[in-house]
C-alpha cells in the first residue's frame, strides 16, 4: 500500500512540475518560438507625422536656460504611418555608409533617421532584408537620433530647419559638415564622422558673429515612437529591454517603458550620465557625451506614444566673435560583445558593455562566451563549438565526475545491505535513518557526492542560456540539417509531422527531435546509475527523463545540444568505468 501511495505521489509531483514549468519558464526563461521576423526593429508602426514647423522664434521648445535638460522636438500627429521607403524618397538626404551599416542624414532637422544594419538579416532566409534600426518621422517605426542647441534671445536650429551640407556622403574616410546661420549672425555647425563599426561622432560648434554675447547649451537625444510590440522584445527577469544608461558610474536598468509613462510628469531625471538610450534584445541606440564631461539626463514620454532619452550640457556664455564647441557620439547598431568592450576600453565609454544584460553572474557568463566564441572562430560552426565547449567542461570536471561515479558505485554495492536495514527497521524510520548514516560512515560513502556534478552544471547551463538568448553572435547561427538557428527552439515538431500537418502544437507539446534525443540519452544515463533505495525517488528518476523532455523542448536548440552532448559523455564515461572495473556492475547481483 505504501508503494502505491509513493508511486501516486511521484506521478502527481511530476505532473505538477511539468505543468507548472510551462508558466514559470515563460516569465523567467523566455525563449523565442520562431526566428526573428521583425520587419522594423526600431519599434512599431503608429500615428505620426513629419516634423512640426519651427516656432516663430525658431527655438526648440522648451529651452534649457537654467541647466535643466531640454525636451527634444516631438513628432506628434494623427496621420497614419507610411512605408519607410516612401518617406525617405521625399527628403533631402546625405548618404551614410560603412562596412556594417547604410543609411542617410535628413538635412531637414539634421536627424540621423535612416540606419540599416547590413550584416544582419530580419529572418534566417538568405533573401531576407537587412535589419532596420532607425526610421524617419512619419514612417513605420519612427526612431532617430539628433544633436541640437537651446539659447536665450536668438533663434536656434529646430526640427524644421534646412541645413546646408558640405560633403556628398558620410563614410569612414569622408566626413560631412552641416551649417545653418540665423538672422542675427550666429552660425551653427555639425561635423559628422563615422568609424568602421557603429559609432557616429557629432562635433557641434556655435560661432557667434553677432554684436553681443549669448547664453546657449547643447544636447543630444534619441527619439522612439512606441515600445516594441513583439512579446520577445519585452523586459524579463533575465534580460532588460527598454530605456537604459549609465548614471553616476552605475548602470541603470530599473526603468521600463511603462515605468517612464507612470513616473511623475512622465519624466525621470538623472544628475550625470555617461551614456543613455534604448536597448533591444540585440540592438542599441545611445547618445554619449565626451569622456569625463558633466551632462544631466532625462528619460521621458511625450504626448502620444513617444519616448525620448536626452542628455544636455550646462549653459555657456559665448562672447561675440568666439566659438563654442562640444562633441557627442551616437551609437546605432548591434550589441557585439567584443566591440562594446573595445569602445569601453579605448574610448572611455563607461560600462558600455552593460548594454548586454549579463546580470549578477557576468563574471562567469562572459568567460563562457569568450571560450565559445573562440571555439567558433576555430571550427566555423557554433553547434560544433557548443559540443567542444561541453567536452572541455567535462574534461575539467573529470576528477569530480570520477568521485561521483565511485560514490554511486559504492552505493550500488551497498544496496543489499541498505535494503536489509530498511526491512529490519521499516517500522522505525528514525532508527532506519540512523543506521543508514552509520553504514555510510563505516563504508566511507558520501551520498551527497552524486549531486555535486549536477550542482556544478547549473551555473554552466545558466551561463550558456544567457549567452544564447543575449549575444548577437549566436543569433541565426546554424548547426546541421534542419537546425538553422541555435538561438531558437527546434523547429521540427513531431506532433505535426515536422510541419506536414498545417498547425503549430502548443508550447507544452512542441516536442522536437532534439528534445526526444535528450529524453532518450537521459533515460540511458539514469539506467546506468544505481537504483535508489527510496521507492519514491526510484519512480521519480524513471519519469524524470521524459519530464525533462517536455520541459526542455521550448528552449533554444543550442541548450538542448549542450545537454545531449553532456549526457552522451556521461554515458561514455560510465561505460568506460564499468569496463575498467566490472566488479562494480556485478556486485549487486551477488
Amino acid at each position: 500500500m505504501d508503494d502505491k501511495r509513493n508511486l501516486i505521489a511521484a506521478i502527481l509531483l511530476s505532473v505538477a512540475i511539468l505543468l507548472g514549468w510551462n508558466f514559470v519558464s515563460q516569465k523567467f526563461f523566455p525563449t523565442p518560438p520562431k526566428p526573428d521576423v521583425t520587419t522594423t526593429v526600431a519599434g512599431t508602426g503608429g500615428a505620426t507625422t513629419a516634423a512640426p514647423a519651427p516656432a516663430a522664434d525658431g527655438n526648440v521648445p522648451p529651452g534649457a536656460i537654467n541647466g535643466a535638460a531640454p525636451t527634444a522636438p516631438a513628432t506628434r500627429g494623427t496621420a497614419p504611418a507610411r512605408p519607410v521607403a516612401t518617406v525617405l524618397a521625399e527628403g533631402q538626404r546625405i548618404p551614410i555608409s560603412n562596412p556594417k551599416l547604410k543609411g542617410s542624414i535628413n538635412l531637414i532637422g539634421a536627424r540621423i533617421d535612416d540606419i540599416t544594419l547590413t550584416n544582419y538579416r530580419q529572418t534566417i532566409k538568405k533573401d531576407s532584408p537587412a535589419v532596420r534600426l532607425f526610421a524617419p518621422a512619419g514612417a513605420q517605426g519612427t526612431y532617430f537620433a539628433a544633436v541640437a542647441w537651446t539659447a536665450s534671445g536668438v533663434a536656434t536650429p529646430n526640427a524644421g530647419t534646412l541645413w546646408t551640407a558640405t560633403g556628398s556622403a558620410l563614410t569612414p574616410t569622408t566626413p560631412v559638415t552641416l551649417t545653418w546661420t540665423n538672422p542675427t549672425g550666429q552660425t551653427f555647425r555639425i561635423d559628422y564622422s563615422i568609424d568602421q563599426d557603429y559609432l557616429i561622432t557629432a562635433k557641434q560648434s556655435l560661432i557667434n558673429r553677432g554684436a553681443a554675447p549669448i547664453t546657449a547649451s547643447t544636447f543630444a537625444y534619441i527619439n522612439r515612437l512606441g515600445a516594441p510590440t513583439d512579446p520577445h522584445e519585452k523586459s524579463s527577469w533575465t534580460n532588460h529591454i527598454g530605456p537604459m544608461g549609465v548614471f553616476d558610474g552605475k548602470s541603470i536598468t530599473d526603468w521600463d517603458y511603462d515605468d517612464i509613462a507612470e513616473a511623475p510628469g512622465a519624466t525621470v531625471k538623472f544628475a550625470t550620465t555617461r551614456w543613455l538610450g534604448f536597448t533591444d534584445k540585440y540592438w542599441l541606440a545611445a547618445v554619449i557625451p565626451a569622456a569625463k564631461e558633466t551632462a544631466s539626463a532625462m528619460m521621458l514620454k511625450t504626448g502620444g506614444d513617444e519616448y525620448q532619452t536626452i542628455f544636455s550640457r550646462p549653459n555657456q556664455s559665448v562672447a561675440a566673435g568666439t566659438v563654442s564647441s562640444a562633441t557627442s557620439r551616437i551609437f546605432a547598431g548591434a550589441k557585439e560583445t567584443n566591440l562594446l568592450s573595445e569602445y569601453q576600453d579605448k574610448l572611455g565609454i563607461t560600462h558600455l558593455n552593460k548594454a548586454i544584460d549579463w546580470g549578477w553572474f557576468e563574471f562567469f557568463e562572459k568567460p563562457i562566451f569568450q571560450l565559445l566564441d573562440w571555439l567558433f572562430r576555430m571550427v566555423g560552426n557554433f553547434g560544433v563549438a557548443i559540443m567542444l565547449l561541453t567536452l572541455i567542461i567535462r574534461g575539467l570536471m573529470f576528477p569530480i565526475a570520477q568521485r561521483q561515479f565511485h560514490s554511486m558505485a559504492q552505493m550500488r554495492v551497498m544496496q543489499p545491505k541498505m535494503k536489509a536495514l530498511q526491512e529490519r527497521y521499516k517500522d522505525d524510520k528514525p532508527r532506519q535513518q540512523q543506521e543508514l548514516m552509520k553504514l555510510y560512515k563505516d563504508e566511507k560513502i558520501n551520498p551527497l557526492m552524486g549531486c555535486l556534478p549536477v550542482l556544478l552544471q547549473i551555473p554552466i547551463f545558466y551561463a550558456l542560456y544567457k549567452v544564447l538568448i543575449l549575444t548577437i553572435e549566436m543569433r541565426h547561427q546554424p548547426f546541421i540539417l534542419w537546425i538553422k538557428d541555435l538561438s531558437a527552439p527546434d523547429p521540427a515538431h513531431i506532433l505535426n509531422l515536422f510541419g506536414l500537418l498545417p498547425f503549430t502544437p502548443p508550447s507544452l507539446l512542441s516536442i522536437g527531435i532534439l528534445a526526444l534525443i535528450l529524453g532518450i540519452t537521459m533515460w540511458l544515463q539514469f539506467r546506468l546509475n544505481p537504483q535508489s533505495a527510496d521507492p519514491v525517488q526510484a519512480q521519480v528518476f524513471k519519469i524524470m527523463p521524459w519530464m525533462f523532455m517536455f520541459i526542455m523542448a521550448p528552449f533554444a536548440a543550442g541548450l538542448l545540444l549542450y545537454w545531449i552532448t553532456n549526457n552522451c559523455l556521461s554515458i561514455a564515461q560510465q561505460q568506460w568505468m564499468y569496463r575498467k572495473f566490472p566488479q562494480l556492475k556485478a556486485a549487486p547481483a551477488k
